[in-house]
């Protein structure tokens, strides 16, 4: 019963600009369908189970999460919110018009110099709606897209705060489609993804070696869990037991926690491919309180 509608729904409810599909549904007495469509490749899978699997989900959030992309021309800007590859949020922003006045009322020098001040006062308008957006919306990167010449006066505008969160500036055809734009800066928030990832291990070694916030292993993980201490959930990407990792990414999902997936990680697949980062720890709490004494290589 469950899976004729998923057919079904395969068959006639599918985007044609859908890249990746995830489709939960249950038979019975108590029927369930939820369809979700994604911009992004979701991995062929079919599961079985008597609660949703999430993981899957929870991944691929983590690997295409949202970010900002600020698309610029010497005359607009395009500022785009993008989450799982999708836009979900545009301003378009235009500078006055003022070629017409040369001639009438200003002298080509006048003109030139007015014409720099406006566009800076354009630029630094433009920062204050970034700044706006990504405070307002919990977005963590940014992505610059246009000419060399835009993205560079763009970039240099920043304050501090922001330019933290730039992780890349990409040169661009001004005639170029958004879709072909959004598809480009996957690529630098992908690479991005992962450097994080890697420096969230470091950060795990780091912990176990010194101040002991840290614990690793599925048991003491979920222990650490369930008792609200986590700051950080670091998994492997190919962690294989699937109970207890269904199991954490829910825990943490339903406590807020954030979530790390590592991909191809030595050091993450020594300690058993999973730990966290703790916000406090109580002394002989866990059963590798050892490791932070015996040190990790």
């Amino acid at each position: 019963e469950a899976a004729d509608k998923i057919f079904e729904h395969l068959k006639s409810g599918i985007d044609s600009e859908a890249k990746g599909v995830a489709i939960y549904a249950r038979g019975g007495n108590d029927p369930f369908f939820l369809a979700l469509q994604f911009r992004v490749p979701v991995e062929n899978s079919i599961l079985f189970e008597s609660t949703p699997v999430i993981y899957p989900l929870i991944q691929l959030k983590d690997t295409y999460h949202s970010f900002v992309v600020v698309i610029s021309t010497e005359e607009r800007v395009r500022i785009l919110g993008v989450n799982l590859g999708e836009i979900t949020e545009s301003i378009w922003t235009e500078r006055p018009e003022l070629r017409k006045r040369v001639g009438r009322e200003w002298t080509k020098e006048h003109y030139q110099n007015h014409r720099e001040h406006r566009r800076d006062k354009f630029i630094k308008e433009k920062v204050k709606v970034i700044d706006q957006l990504m405070a307002n919306n919990g977005y963590s990167h940014l992505i610059l897209a246009g000419n060399a010449t835009t993205t560079a006066r763009l970039k240099n505008a920043l304050p501090k705060h922001l330019q933290e969160k730039l992780i890349d500036s990409i040169t661009i055809d001004e005639k170029a489609k958004t879709e072909n734009v959004i598809e480009s800066t996957l690529a630098s928030f992908i690479e991005q993804e992962q450097k994080e990832s890697l420096e969230a291990v470091e950060m795990l070694k780091r912990e176990i070696n010194t101040n002991c916030l840290a614990v690793v292993g599925a048991e003491d993980t979920l222990k650490a869990l369930e008792a609200g201490q986590v700051d950080m959930l670091l998994i492997d990407q190919d962690y294989k037991d699937d109970a207890s990792k269904e199991e954490m990414i829910k825990m943490a999902v339903n406590t807020g926690t954030k979530i790390e997936f590592v991909t191809d990680n030595e050091t993450l697949r020594q300690i058993g491919g999973v730990g966290c980062l703790l916000r406090y720890r109580i002394p002989g709490q866990y059963e590798s309180e050892q490791l932070c004494w015996g040190g990790l290589e």
